[in-house]
């Protein structure tokens, strides 16, 4: 059905943007999956046929409009950051390819506009001349779109102030549109709108996003180092928590993770502990007193001017960055996401370290949770023997009271959204009634179609 139909469309509407060369549209149907062993297995071969890369909202609505009536498979792509293979399509069809939908909107008290496929670091810099920017800023945001944050991501630096982009107040708005033949543009506010995120293009076609943004700072990135692993906890633990220090983000990494960081090797003493700051200028001077009571010091120190001139941030070296700095020296390694207990999270985490330490690889985020509470969630680095093995690493830290958001797994509902809203499966009935988005990711609508169908 897909194939035949998928091949046409450029002959149905020529004028459009394209894309049918083989090796082309397999790196389109890609993200970084290839972080698990187990996905890049599962997802192996898995293309779509044809991609699209419309410039206008007239030309989503055409292609949306042709795939709706023809029956053909439409998954949704930003700039493939993902790990989850949340561009891969299962059943082929059409990659809707929104990086050239890329129109910067408006900023006005706090507040800022923006299609879906606008680079996070293009909206940055068109944000900063009027005093603002963005809240969260993921390891990715050279490359990653807002749509696709919104789609499949988490946060990233800044998440320690405001939280996840789930936390109500930090998404206030999306046009997204519907699949049918005769396409509809619905406006979606709040916590409505907030049924379209994370679930990877699975139940609406987000066009443009409304997020709230936050004041420009001239934030100074710095490296701490430590002998003692317990130190180097407490001092990332302490400072975060910290309600008069200022800072946008705080990583802590357990040796031997900065042994990857070959292009920070110099400021990486052998054996160290890590923690990596994104601090508030006004605030250096007490994360320096905090860091010498812990037994630390600061190695490497670059001002906001000196960072934008040499075109590398620390950033770029936390959140998953870590796992892609690591993987690069050694291909046998994979990762976990997990989230702590904020009332015993220093507790689990030195729990963990003595009972898989050198086969698990401490890494943590420090942030504040959807509901407000200071916490760390981990991206562990592990160094993979099998998928077996895999598993029961992830059950020890879930008998440890800690909370597992695999990353092994494609369908929504196995991974963060492990107790899916059924909102979210109603959402996907109000805006793709025929299930031709991302079809396959979305177990809990594959459950209620034979209903629907019968009905």
């Amino acid at each position: 059905m897909t194939t035949t139909a998928a091949h046409q469309l450029p002959e149905q509407l020529p004028e459009l943007d394209w894309i049918a060369d083989p090796l082309r549209v397999g790196r389109l149907s890609q993200d970084f999956a290839w972080f698990s062993p187990v996905l890049k297995r599962e997802l192996a071969g898995k293309r779509a046929d044809i991609a699209v890369r419309p410039r206008s909202e007239e030309e989503i609505r055409q292609v949306v409009a042709a795939c709706a009536s023809a029956g053909i498979p439409l998954t949704v792509r930003g700039s493939g950051t993902g790990n989850y293979g949340q561009c891969t399509p299962l059943q082929g069809g059409v990659i809707l390819d929104l990086s050239g939908y890329n129109a910067f909107g408006w900023v006005r008290a706090g507040v800022g506009r923006a299609q879906a496929g606008i680079r996070l670091a293009d909206f940055d810099a068109r944000a900063k001349p009027l005093g603002q920017e963005l809240r969260w800023l993921p390891s990715t945001y050279r490359s990653a779109t807002l749509g696709g944050l919104f789609g499949g991501g988490f946060g990233g630096a800044g998440s320690i102030n405001h939280g996840p982009l789930a936390a109500p107040g930090n998404v206030l708005a999306v046009r997204a549109m519907t699949v049918e033949a005769e396409p509809q543009i619905i406006e979606l506010r709040g916590a409505e709108a907030m049924l379209l995120h994370h679930t990877y293009g699975t139940n609406g076609i987000v066009l443009e996003l409304e997020v709230a943004l936050t004041p420009t700072v001239a934030w100074t990135e710095c490296i701490a180092t430590f002998d003692d692993f317990d130190a180097a906890l407490e001092f990332a633990d302490r400072f975060g928590s910290a309600p008069g220090l200022e800072k946008k983000e705080v990583c802590f990494l357990a040796a031997p993770i900065p042994e990857y960081f070959t292009s920070l090797a110099e400021h990486l003493p052998a054996g160290c502990h890590a923690v990596l700051l994104v601090v508030a200028p006004h605030s250096e001077a007490g994360m320096r007193d905090m860091v010498a009571k812990h037994g630390g010091q600061v190695t490497y120190r670059k001002t906001a001017d000196e960072v934008k001139a040499g075109n590398k941030t620390l950033i770029e070296f936390t959140w998953n960055h870590t796992t892609l700095h690591a993987l690069k020296v050694d291909k046998g390694l994979t990762y976990i996401q997990s989230g702590f207990n904020p009332a015993r999270r220093i507790e689990q985490v030195k729990a963990l370290e003595a009972a898989l330490g050198g086969e698990v690889m401490m890494h943590l985020e420090f942030l504040r949770t959807k509901e407000g509470a200071f916490n760390c969630s981990g991206l562990q680095i592990i160094r993979y023997t099998t998928e077996e093995r895999l598993n029961q690493i992830m059950q020890i830290y879930r008998e440890h009271g800690v909370q597992i958001n695999n990353p092994h797994v494609y369908i929504v509902e196995d991974g963060k959204q492990n107790n899916l809203d059924p909102a979210v499966v109603a959402t996907k009935q109000r805006f793709d009634p025929l299930g031709l988005l991302n079809p396959g990711k979305l177990r809990s609508w594959q459950a209620v179609q034979p209903l629907r169908q019968t009905a």
